[in-house]
């Protein structure tokens, strides 16, 4: 083979494997989101004894999490929508607390648990349950702001939004829906989503909002995963601050359901 004849076959071999190398580039980039994304935090041992069914609540686990009242016939329900890179079952001791006083509450686990896939997955949801009368929708973190989007998406079908250390993106600004209830609960010791960042927020939000400042809460004990990076450290337990949290979201559901 000639010189000549060797330059250009090589050439040739280059044009050949440059596409098959940005395939395997992207391959292996998306290899790395995919598992980043799925390694969530996983639910404490509360968050597990919180999904077994009692005389009190009966829990469903598929499709979704399902918490109903055993007694009552809810017609007002809650859509959850958890934290990023957080399982979903770890928001169930919230949850079951809240169906126990006679609300219908559905915990949506998301694709790679991160909401901002799927972020009107709480329309499924709606659709499923047609006897309930008022809907609204929450999370935690990034959940929050997903759940956000879908109230400014879906007007019609949300009479409720419940931000737990949250906060909606700037281009979906509530703040004109007066029709809309809204509750921003938040931890004063946030390291993730800090008070003033949820407090700048309230050009966003309906002039009503009611704003929940739990002192000494932080960012991880809003659910039931454990530490977080970047976190700050609570200076009241994870009980109260769930308590607490339970109580200002129940708050928010009452008003919507009268």
């Amino acid at each position: 083979m000639t010189a000549m004849n060797k330059k250009r076959f090589t050439w040739k071999r280059w044009w050949l494997w440059l596409p098959l190398s940005l395939i395997l580039l992207l391959l292996v980039a998306t290899g790395g989101f995919v598992a980043w994304a799925g390694n969530a935090a996983q639910p404490q041992t509360e968050a597990r004894q919180a999904l077994q069914s009692d005389a009190q609540v009966q829990v469903a686990t598929d499709p979704w999490y399902v918490f109903q009242p055993v007694n009552d016939a809810p017609t007002t329900g809650f859509i959850f929508y958890p934290g990023g890179r957080v399982d979903a079952r770890a928001y169930a001791p919230e949850a079951r607390a809240i169906a126990a006083e006679g609300y219908l509450v559905v915990i949506m686990p998301m694709p790679l648990n991160l909401a901002v896939i799927a972020p009107n997955r709480a329309a499924e949801v709606i659709e499923a349950y047609p006897h309930i009368e008022q809907w609204v929708v929450g999370g935690h973190s990034l959940g929050g702001s997903m759940a956000a989007s879908f109230a400014y998406n879906h007007p019609d079908l949300v009479g409720g939004l419940v931000l737990w250390a949250s906060y909606p993106a700037d281009w979906h600004d509530l703040s004109t829906r007066t029709d809309l209830r809204v509750a921003s609960i938040y931890g004063t010791l946030d390291g993730l989503a800090t008070a003033e960042q949820v407090e700048d927020s309230a050009v966003l939000l309906p002039p009503d909002t009611v704003w929940v400042p739990i002192e000494g809460g932080n960012h991880a004990q809003f659910g039931w995963y454990g530490p977080q990076t970047g976190d700050l450290e609570a200076t009241i337990s994870h009980e109260e601050q769930s308590a607490q949290v339970v109580a200002a979201t129940l708050a928010l559901l009452e008003a919507v359901g009268r």
